[in-house]
């Protein structure tokens, strides 16, 4: 197949060159033989000139491989003579603090999720090809926390104190072309607290190594809008700077090709501007697409713009754009509108781990979240609280989800002794803007978020500090000077008309951050304004946990944001996985849901949070090291209220029947069903009818109080009397077996894919057993390894690098990534007392 491809490509090559040629000549070429032949003759006339000119005179190459790694401070391994020999060998993205113990002395503290910081150094030997000498090359950086210093042959290339942002370096004048070069980063984590959740240390996020020529677009140099959008018509402009390094002046041609869904090319522009020495131009092109495909949620479409540099009848650059197609609408009275389609944004927060992963971003792993949270109608995502991977967003555009891309969560004033309000007045407008170039593209971006919870929402006027009005009002001009397209906002949990940001009068839409009763009086405080919920909800539950007291019983825990339970709550740090509990200044996720829907001026939600995450253990203190906030756990197991959100959110038939059947004599316990598509849901406990029941009042929810017997509970929902889904529950013996399920059992054998594998502890019959917590031991051969593990527990001081795990509550989780070569990873699972399991990964 790849000889069949490159004979068509010299076939195509041979007439595109036989044309130059003149035609009293050409009777001679056509003589020779088709195929190979011609194949040969191109590569003596042909191949010099191919390889100059060339089809992607742009390379970006993967850097993250083969990497050494030292955790400790080392000055010296700035020197390329350093000798590193024996350091660590690893691949990128890294993670050192997910390698590490929990522990409450961390300087991070619970807060940051008990794992150590401190300073680590990363190296890589490298060669550039002399052919090479002439070009501009860059190195690219996704993400490092935080404090990164940077040398390449022991040059001084810069420092970025932000964690989160992408940047980039040059290093084409301190390179030794055709020999070694060495490139030193240093990541210094070390002062904390920096962050109030898990950071993560380390170069974690992907690395390129970038080389073009020098008439070419430069970093985050297109951008791609609609201005005018219909099923009928699509205007497409595309703004394209060309950047002259030649060090003369030149004459550039750009041709843009547009491609649609399918590939296919619906347009092509072609504009000439001349660019002076050292400077750039930019190009306007505009083109009239008829019948465009239009991105949703639903078919999440994407185009590509491809831009082709020119220089006479060379080409020095190829830069593609993906861009997607669709108008919106914030309206204050009736909320949100894609396409013209009113819809709701049923969005989640996600902080930026990966659980067991810790902060090293996983294309795959981050599918999974976003996978998870789309089979339970989840719309759309907050990057809370900071620059995301650019890949996650890459996964919004291709999966459908409606980003709020958040860049603060704090200006000037701190939140903790070290975090980036000591960087601030230095740092913060080039890092707003490089966010804004970099992901203005994406179509899965609607909204801006300057700010979480800033403090300087307060001030006190008698002592005239309305400094978070100015602020305000500058972040807004920086956005609105590179982006006038997408909405800006704040995440305010003050919401009372005292808010100087919002008196700043900047924004296009008022953020609130729970306050779930005001938002049905939104307009008598803020007339005429539009309302996002930025953030709702801090619900608490411990997957598989249950406390007997009544469902509809409401609790708060803690009293206070700032005042954890110490002396309250469950001795087992457990918090009832029924939808009961929330934080004070939250809601249960019904509560929520019901203001969501109640209130059509609300263009959407986003639910606190989708997944627990490491770090902000509310509402217990140590030993929790992470949150009980999520929808799903840390693990990637969903709680009980994912249910909830399916049933409300999705219009496919569910039917969800909790908690489970393990219980003593004498208790009474509430058996709750979410369900959707039927009528009714009839239970039965042992063969018994308990009843039918319907949701009334606004309820999203039936229950049963039911005296535990021992055996069977079986549920039933109708539609129009027929029958629509069924569950049943039974009471599980002891733990007898193992069961492993992976959610893929085919993937890449490219190093980086991932299989995750859910550990189920049974009884005899092969029900899970809910209190099971057996230790169980993972043994990885062939062609992958054992990447993490983990059970969802919050409490849980085991490390996630390890080859056993305890089950929580019947579960827990084994990872395995690809090793880099294609065959088979066999998993093996075992545990004192039970049946052993196995299963087979395969990777191709």
């Amino acid at each position: 197949m790849v000889c069949f491809s490159l004979c068509v490509r010299f076939e195509i090559i041979w007439f595109s060159w036989l044309v130059k040629i003149p035609v009293q000549c050409r009777g001679l070429f056509y003589l020779i033989p088709s195929g190979m032949f011609r194949f040969l003759l191109l590569l003596v006339f042909y191949i010099p000139q191919f390889l100059l000119d060339g089809d992607n005179p742009r390379q970006v190459i993967d850097f993250t491989e083969s990497w050494k790694f030292h955790l400790g401070d080392v000055p010296d391994a700035k020197d390329p003579l350093f000798k590193d020999n024996s350091w660590r060998s690893l691949n990128l993205p890294h993670d050192w603090s997910i390698e590490g113990d929990f522990s409450k002395d961390h300087p991070a503290t619970p807060g940051g999720g008990a794992l150590p910081g401190g300073t680590g150094w990363y190296r890589k030997s490298f060669d550039v090809p002399a052919s090479d000498k002439g070009r501009l090359v860059y190195i690219d950086f996704d993400g490092v926390y935080h404090n990164s210093e940077v040398w390449i042959n022991g040059h001084y290339l810069g420092k970025r104190p932000n964690g989160y942002i992408s940047f980039r370096y040059e290093l084409s004048g301190f390179l030794k072309f055709g020999q070694k070069n060495v490139i030193s980063v240093k990541v210094d984590n070390s002062r904390q607290p920096n962050s109030r959740w898990y950071s993560g240390s380390g170069i974690y996020r992907k690395v390129s190594l970038v080389k073009v020529n020098a008439l070419h677009v430069p970093q985050y140099g297109t951008f791609v809008t609609a201005p005018v959008v219909s099923k009928e018509r699509a205007l497409v402009s595309i703004e394209t700077t060309v950047l002259n390094a030649s060090g003369k002046k030149t004459s550039v041609r750009l041709n843009t090709i547009l491609r649609n869904g399918e590939g296919k090319e619906v347009a092509s522009l072609w504009h000439t501007q001349v660019v002076e020495s050292g400077k750039s131009v930019l190009f306007n092109q505009k083109a009239e697409l008829l019948r465009p495909q239009l991105w949703s949620v639903e078919t999440p479409v994407l185009y590509k713009a491809v831009s082709h540099v020119y220089v006479g009848k060379k080409l020095t650059d190829t830069y593609e754009t993906k861009f997607g197609i669709r108008t919106f609408n914030f309206d204050a009275e009736k909320g949100f509108t894609l396409n013209g389609v009113p819809m709701k944004i049923q969005g989640v927060c996600n902080h930026h781990d990966l659980g067991a992963l810790g902060s090293a971003f996983n294309w795959r792993a981050a599918e999974r979240q976003l996978e998870i949270l789309k089979e339970m109608g989840c719309n759309g995502i907050r990057t809370a609280h900071n620059h995301p991977a650019p890949e996650l967003l890459e996964l919004c555009d291709k999966m459908g989800f409606i980003v709020m891309n958040e860049a603060f969560d704090m200006w000037k004033k701190q939140k903790n002794p070290f975090d980036y309000h000591l960087d601030w007045d230095q740092w913060h407008r080039r890092d707003l803007e490089d966010l804004i170039r970099r992901d203005r593209n994406h179509p899965s971006v609607f909204v801006w978020s300057v700010g979480n919870e800033i403090q300087e929402q307060w001030g006190d006027e008698v002592k005239g500090d309305t400094t978070g009005r100015a602020i305000a009002r500058e972040l807004v001009a920086i956005v609105r000077s590179l982006d006038t397209t997408r909405a800006v906002t704040t995440a305010n949990n003050e919401v009372n008309t005292y808010n100087n940001l919002l008196k700043s009068g900047a924004f296009d839409m008022i953020g609130y951050n729970y306050n779930h009763r005001l938002w049905k009086e939104f307009h008598e405080r803020w007339p005429g304004k539009k309302l996002i919920v930025t953030e709702s909800t801090s619900a608490l539950q411990t997957r598989g946990h249950y406390d007997l007291v009544p469902f509809d019983t409401i609790r708060r825990w803690p009293e206070a944001w700032d005042k954890p339970i110490k002396g309250g709550g469950n001795s087992d740090f457990t918090v009832s996985a029924y939808d009961h509990v929330s934080a004070p200044w939250g809601s249960t996720h019904e509560e929520s849901l019901k203001a969501l829907h109640e209130n059509p001026h609300v263009s959407g939600m986003y639910v606190w949070t989708g997944f627990d995450y490491l770090g902000e253990p509310t509402p217990y203190p140590w030993p929790a090291r992470s949150s009980y906030f999520g929808i799903v756990d840390l693990a990637g197991f969903p709680k009980d209220v994912y249910w909830l959100y399916k049933s409300v959110w999705t219009d496919k038939p569910v039917l969800h029947l909790y908690p489970h059947w393990n219980w003593k004599a004498g208790d009474t316990v509430d058996v709750v069903a979410y369900y959707s598509q039927a009528d009714e849901v009839e239970l039965f406990l042992n063969g018994k009818s308990l009843g039918s029941k319907r949701k009334t009042s606004g309820e999203m929810h039936v229950k049963w109080r039911v005296p535990f017997a021992s055996g069977s509970l079986y549920a039933v929902s109708r539609k129009n009397g027929t029958e629509i889904l069924t569950k049943d529950l039974h009471t599980a013996g002891k733990p007898a077996k193992i069961e492993l399920t992976a959610d893929r059992s085919n993937i890449k054998a490219d190093g980086k894919d991932l299989s995750f594998i859910t550990v189920r502890v049974l009884d005899e019959e092969g029900h899970v057993v809910p209190s099971a917590d057996n230790l169980v031991q993972f043994k990885i051969t062939g062609k992958g390894f054992l990447n993490a593990v983990d059970n969802g527990s919050p409490t849980s001081h085991e490390r996630f690098k390890a080859d056993s795990r305890k089950a929580f509550n019947g579960l827990a989780l084994v990872i395995i990534q690809s090793a880099g070569a294609a065959g088979e990873i066999r998993v093996e699972a075992s545990s004192a007392g039970l049946q052993s399991a196995e299963l087979v990964v395969k990777t191709k």
